[in-house]
């Protein structure tokens, strides 16, 4: 094998197999904690800058999260009624595509039982799911519409149950940061138990002077073909960077998602800055993700500036359910999170309490680390004074939105220092 052709594969493994990698790292933790595979655990509270376990969550929804091991049997999920609230049961496979989501946009406002086998099993009724890979990742996302509304959102939550079979001790789990020889043995043991689809195929052919699929060997390269490999993952750790939840064309100050976003097909590179940027996104028929470039590196935001995003009248994000701006801190490896700020608001939308419309219906979001006055301060988004990023999502988005024919207003810099 020539050295370059094994820094490439290197480069192209470490992005190919980051999605396993990460979504392993999250079962870990969660077993960490005394959660155990097949069953699910309820987050109770929206999330905050404390929570950090996955990057970009929302302040929207309240999360219930299931590591699941089908390879010993199915595994039965009930769903609640959830009438008109906003509701999504996301079924991602080990390589973090969503291969079904049930809820209010597929299955309906009243719940029901289904049966989620793997990929070999044998299965028989009327509501059966299929994975692609025996190790599924099942987040469900409840919509609270205010802080008056938590404990009904909680009951709608605690109608979602998951029961299976117990399962065996996963494959390990390393963090992406890891050294070659660690992050490719373990992607070698997740590809094992969760073996790639044949579209995959060519990529694997790329990939294969590694021998990821046969059983990795660290220790058959010679120090020379060892440091091929090093450079190859330097290469693609800066170049996951780039991308994420949304892509570097931006119209209007917006960027918007690819059609392939959260459930990826073979495009490996996007499914990996995901997995680093936007892990667990849900494909854009069920939510889309836009992200405002800043006027900072990185498409950030200054937070000791002031910033105004506004919306005509007529000219509201279109959607079917709801939509939200979320603030995020940004940290240097590509990651966002909320951060603290005096109102404890880390996201403003159609359901904040108090939101002030103008006379003729147009609607003012004041962005910065300091209060743009008593006046607009219902309608402020509070910024750390250092960079930030904004997404704005919307649920259940209307065509116009999916199709182009209404885009984002820009966000717009205040003159002066936010205050």
């Amino acid at each position: 094998m020539s050295g370059t052709d094994l820094k490439t594969a290197a480069m192209k493994a470490w992005l190919y197999g980051l999605p396993l990698i990460e979504i392993a790292a999250t079962r870990a933790r969660g077993l960490s904690f005394g959660q155990s595979l097949n069953t699910i655990a309820h987050v109770r509270n929206l999330a905050t800058p404390k929570h950090r376990a996955v990057t970009t969550p929302n302040n929207d929804t309240l999360y219930s999260s299931a590591q699941l091991d089908l390879s010993q049997g199915p595994v039965t999920l009930s769903l609640p009624a959830t009438g008109d609230r906003y509701f999504s049961l996301a079924l991602m496979d080990a390589y973090t595509n969503n291969f079904a989501i049930l809820g209010t946009r597929t299955t309906g406002p009243n719940g029901g039982t289904f049966t989620l086998v793997g990929p070999h099993e044998a299965a028989e009724g009327a509501h059966v799911l299929r994975a692609p890979t025996p190790h599924v990742w099942a987040l469900g996302r409840v919509v609270v519409y205010g802080p008056g509304d938590l404990e009904a959102a909680r009951q709608v939550q605690s109608g979602l149950t998951i029961q299976g079979p117990a399962a065996p001790t996963p494959p390990p789990a390393v963090k992406r940061s890891a050294p070659w020889q660690d992050y490719f043995a373990a992607l070698s043991e997740l590809m094992k138990a969760n073996p790639p689809p044949v579209t995959d195929r060519a990529l694997l052919e790329e990939i294969a002077p590694l021998g990821l699929e046969v059983g990795f060997d660290a220790g058959r390269f010679t120090a020379a073909e060892a440091a091929e490999i090093e450079a190859g993952l330097a290469e693609a750790r800066v170049a996951v960077r780039r991308g994420g939840l949304t892509g570097d064309h931006f119209i209007d100050g917006w960027s918007y998602p690819s059609a392939t976003l959260g459930d990826f097909g073979q495009n490996y590179h996007y499914r990996a800055a995901v997995a680093l940027g936007g892990l667990a996104a849900l494909p854009p028929v069920e939510a889309l993700y836009m992200r405002a470039r800043g006027d900072q590196p990185r498409a950030l935001y200054d937070g000791t500036k002031a910033y105004r995003l506004h919306f005509p009248a007529d000219r509201l994000p279109p959607v079917h359910s709801f939509w939200s701006l979320s603030l995020y801190e940004a940290t240097e490896d590509g990651q966002f999170y909320f951060a603290d700020n005096p109102l404890d608001r880390y996201a403003i939308g159609d359901r904040t309490e108090g939101l002030t419309y103008n006379a003729d219906g147009s609607l003012d979001i004041w962005i910065g680390s300091q209060s743009p006055g008593e006046d607009r301060k219902t309608n402020w988004l509070p910024a750390p004074a250092g960079p930030f990023a904004l997404f704005m999502r919307t649920y259940l988005p209307k065509p116009e939105l999916l199709d182009g024919a209404y885009r984002l207003p820009p966000v717009e810099a205040v003159e002066g220092t936010a205050g």
